[in-house]
Protein backbone atom coordinates (compact mmCIF):
# COMPACT_ATOMS: atom_id res chain seq x y z
CA UNK A 1 0.00 0.00 0.00
CA UNK A 2 1.46 3.14 -1.22
CA UNK A 3 0.83 6.86 -0.14
CA UNK A 4 2.53 9.27 -2.63
CA UNK A 5 3.53 12.90 -2.00
CA UNK A 6 4.62 14.64 -5.48
CA UNK A 7 5.83 18.32 -5.23
CA UNK A 8 6.50 20.35 -8.37
CA UNK A 9 8.54 23.83 -7.63
CA UNK A 10 10.37 24.01 -11.11
CA UNK A 11 7.39 26.59 -12.70
CA UNK A 12 6.18 30.02 -11.12
CA UNK A 13 3.49 27.72 -9.48
CA UNK A 14 3.67 26.00 -6.27
CA UNK A 15 1.83 22.30 -7.15
CA UNK A 16 1.77 19.08 -4.93
CA UNK A 17 -0.31 15.78 -5.46
CA UNK A 18 -1.28 13.52 -2.61
CA UNK A 19 -1.84 9.89 -4.52
CA UNK A 20 -3.97 7.37 -1.77
CA UNK A 21 -3.45 3.44 -1.85
CA UNK A 22 -6.88 2.79 -3.20
CA UNK A 23 -6.24 5.09 -6.22
CA UNK A 24 -7.47 8.89 -5.86
CA UNK A 25 -5.22 11.81 -6.68
CA UNK A 26 -5.25 14.82 -4.57
CA UNK A 27 -4.33 18.17 -6.00
CA UNK A 28 -3.00 21.90 -4.64
CA UNK A 29 -2.12 24.21 -6.81
CA UNK A 30 -0.76 28.01 -5.83
CA UNK A 31 0.08 30.35 -9.10
CA UNK A 32 2.87 32.03 -7.32
CA UNK A 33 6.82 32.92 -9.21
CA UNK A 34 8.25 32.96 -5.59
CA UNK A 35 7.37 32.34 -2.07
CA UNK A 36 7.61 28.50 -2.33
CA UNK A 37 10.12 28.24 0.53
CA UNK A 38 7.26 30.11 2.86
CA UNK A 39 4.47 28.35 1.53
CA UNK A 40 5.33 24.72 0.71
CA UNK A 41 5.02 23.11 4.05
CA UNK A 42 1.77 24.76 5.49
CA UNK A 43 0.20 23.59 1.95
CA UNK A 44 1.75 20.03 2.13
CA UNK A 45 0.28 19.53 5.99
CA UNK A 46 -2.96 20.90 4.61
CA UNK A 47 -3.16 18.63 1.73
CA UNK A 48 -2.51 15.57 3.90
CA UNK A 49 -4.80 16.81 7.30
CA UNK A 50 -7.77 17.30 4.69
CA UNK A 51 -7.53 14.22 3.56
CA UNK A 52 -6.33 12.47 6.86
CA UNK A 53 -3.43 11.39 6.16
CA UNK A 54 -0.26 12.09 8.40
CA UNK A 55 3.68 12.55 7.49
CA UNK A 56 4.03 9.12 8.93
CA UNK A 57 1.67 7.55 6.41
CA UNK A 58 4.04 8.63 3.87
CA UNK A 59 5.96 5.66 1.78
CA UNK A 60 7.69 7.85 -1.31
CA UNK A 61 7.95 11.44 -2.00
CA UNK A 62 8.76 12.17 -5.88
CA UNK A 63 9.38 15.88 -7.61
CA UNK A 64 10.48 17.27 -10.52
CA UNK A 65 13.47 18.43 -10.99
CA UNK A 66 14.12 21.11 -13.57
CA UNK A 67 15.53 22.53 -15.60
CA UNK A 68 13.63 25.36 -14.34
CA UNK A 69 13.22 28.16 -11.69
CA UNK A 70 16.97 27.56 -9.56
CA UNK A 71 15.46 28.80 -6.51
CA UNK A 72 12.05 26.90 -6.78
CA UNK A 73 13.96 23.73 -7.79
CA UNK A 74 16.11 23.75 -5.01
CA UNK A 75 13.37 24.02 -2.64
CA UNK A 76 10.90 21.32 -3.67
CA UNK A 77 14.39 19.32 -3.76
CA UNK A 78 14.91 20.35 -0.49
CA UNK A 79 11.68 20.01 0.95
CA UNK A 80 11.86 16.34 -0.44
CA UNK A 81 14.83 15.16 0.54
CA UNK A 82 14.12 16.16 3.80
CA UNK A 83 10.94 14.64 4.06
CA UNK A 84 12.21 11.08 2.47
CA UNK A 85 15.60 11.49 4.74
CA UNK A 86 12.48 12.27 8.34
CA UNK A 87 10.98 9.03 6.87
CA UNK A 88 13.61 6.92 5.86
CA UNK A 89 11.87 6.35 2.32
CA UNK A 90 12.88 6.95 -1.03
CA UNK A 91 12.32 9.77 -2.97
CA UNK A 92 11.87 10.03 -6.70
CA UNK A 93 13.49 13.01 -8.97
CA UNK A 94 11.42 13.17 -12.26
CA UNK A 95 13.30 15.57 -14.99
CA UNK A 96 10.65 18.45 -15.88
CA UNK A 97 10.39 17.63 -19.26
CA UNK A 98 9.94 13.76 -19.00
CA UNK A 99 6.68 14.65 -16.53
CA UNK A 100 5.23 17.09 -19.12
CA UNK A 101 5.43 14.12 -21.79
CA UNK A 102 3.22 12.22 -19.61
CA UNK A 103 0.35 14.12 -20.38
CA UNK A 104 0.67 12.77 -23.72
CA UNK A 105 -0.25 9.06 -24.83
CA UNK A 106 1.42 9.25 -28.26
CA UNK A 107 4.88 10.65 -29.16
CA UNK A 108 5.51 14.47 -28.20
CA UNK A 109 8.03 16.83 -28.18
CA UNK A 110 8.76 19.54 -25.25
CA UNK A 111 10.09 22.97 -26.26
CA UNK A 112 10.40 25.27 -23.46
CA UNK A 113 11.33 28.75 -23.77
CA UNK A 114 14.95 28.60 -22.11
CA UNK A 115 14.97 33.03 -22.77
CA UNK A 116 18.20 34.68 -24.04
CA UNK A 117 16.70 32.99 -28.18
CA UNK A 118 16.99 29.59 -26.90
CA UNK A 119 14.82 26.60 -25.83
CA UNK A 120 14.82 23.26 -23.44
CA UNK A 121 14.15 20.33 -26.02
CA UNK A 122 13.20 16.95 -25.82
CA UNK A 123 11.33 14.31 -28.07
CA UNK A 124 9.45 11.15 -26.91
CA UNK A 125 8.01 8.03 -28.29
CA UNK A 126 5.05 8.27 -25.82
CA UNK A 127 4.66 9.29 -22.23
CA UNK A 128 7.78 9.10 -20.21
CA UNK A 129 9.70 7.01 -22.96
CA UNK A 130 12.35 9.78 -24.38
CA UNK A 131 14.00 9.33 -27.92
CA UNK A 132 16.72 11.66 -27.21
CA UNK A 133 18.46 13.64 -24.31
CA UNK A 134 17.70 16.93 -22.81
CA UNK A 135 19.23 19.92 -25.01
CA UNK A 136 19.57 23.00 -25.02
CA UNK A 137 19.04 24.84 -28.65
CA UNK A 138 19.03 28.25 -30.58
CA UNK A 139 15.11 28.48 -30.80
CA UNK A 140 15.43 28.53 -34.53
CA UNK A 141 17.30 25.01 -34.41
CA UNK A 142 14.61 23.62 -32.14
CA UNK A 143 12.01 24.62 -34.18
CA UNK A 144 13.46 22.57 -36.72
CA UNK A 145 14.00 19.85 -34.75
CA UNK A 146 10.14 19.32 -33.68
CA UNK A 147 9.32 15.22 -34.99
CA UNK A 148 6.82 15.94 -37.64
CA UNK A 149 3.58 14.19 -36.21
CA UNK A 150 4.25 14.43 -32.83
CA UNK A 151 2.46 16.32 -29.99
CA UNK A 152 4.01 19.75 -29.02
CA UNK A 153 4.10 20.88 -25.31
CA UNK A 154 5.44 24.74 -24.73
CA UNK A 155 4.21 24.67 -21.61
CA UNK A 156 5.98 24.54 -18.75
CA UNK A 157 3.50 23.34 -16.22
CA UNK A 158 3.42 19.38 -14.92
CA UNK A 159 0.12 17.73 -14.24
CA UNK A 160 1.31 16.77 -11.10
CA UNK A 161 -0.72 14.06 -10.43
CA UNK A 162 0.49 12.26 -13.06
CA UNK A 163 4.35 12.87 -12.26
CA UNK A 164 2.68 11.26 -8.55
CA UNK A 165 1.20 8.39 -10.98
CA UNK A 166 4.64 7.76 -12.44
CA UNK A 167 6.71 8.17 -9.29
CA UNK A 168 4.36 5.64 -7.59
CA UNK A 169 6.39 2.78 -9.83
CA UNK A 170 9.64 4.24 -10.83
CA UNK A 171 12.73 2.88 -9.75
CA UNK A 172 14.79 5.08 -7.35
CA UNK A 173 18.20 4.13 -8.49
CA UNK A 174 16.98 5.48 -11.85
CA UNK A 175 15.48 8.74 -10.67
CA UNK A 176 17.93 10.64 -8.75
CA UNK A 177 16.77 13.53 -6.80
CA UNK A 178 19.23 15.98 -8.04
CA UNK A 179 18.87 19.10 -9.83
CA UNK A 180 18.71 18.89 -14.08
CA UNK A 181 19.40 21.89 -15.19
CA UNK A 182 20.37 21.32 -19.08
CA UNK A 183 21.99 25.31 -18.74
CA UNK A 184 25.11 25.51 -17.00
CA UNK A 185 25.24 27.53 -14.02
CA UNK A 186 25.03 31.37 -14.23
CA UNK A 187 26.84 32.03 -11.33
CA UNK A 188 30.84 32.56 -12.10
CA UNK A 189 33.28 32.49 -9.19
CA UNK A 190 34.41 36.10 -7.70
CA UNK A 191 37.75 36.65 -8.59
CA UNK A 192 38.58 40.37 -8.63
CA UNK A 193 39.04 40.55 -4.10
CA UNK A 194 40.82 36.84 -4.51
CA UNK A 195 43.84 37.33 -2.44
CA UNK A 196 46.69 35.36 -4.19
CA UNK A 197 48.56 32.73 -1.99
CA UNK A 198 51.87 32.55 -1.54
Amino acid sequence: MTTILAIDTAAPRLQLALLLPDGPVYVSVDEIATGHAELIFTRIGELLERNGVGYPDLTRVVTTTGPGSFTGLRIGLSAARGLALARSIPVIGVPSLLALSLAVPGPSTVLLDARRGEAYFQSFAGAGEPTSAPMLLAMEAAREAIVPGSTLIESPFVDIALVARYGATADPAAHPPEASYVRDADAKPQTAARIQRL
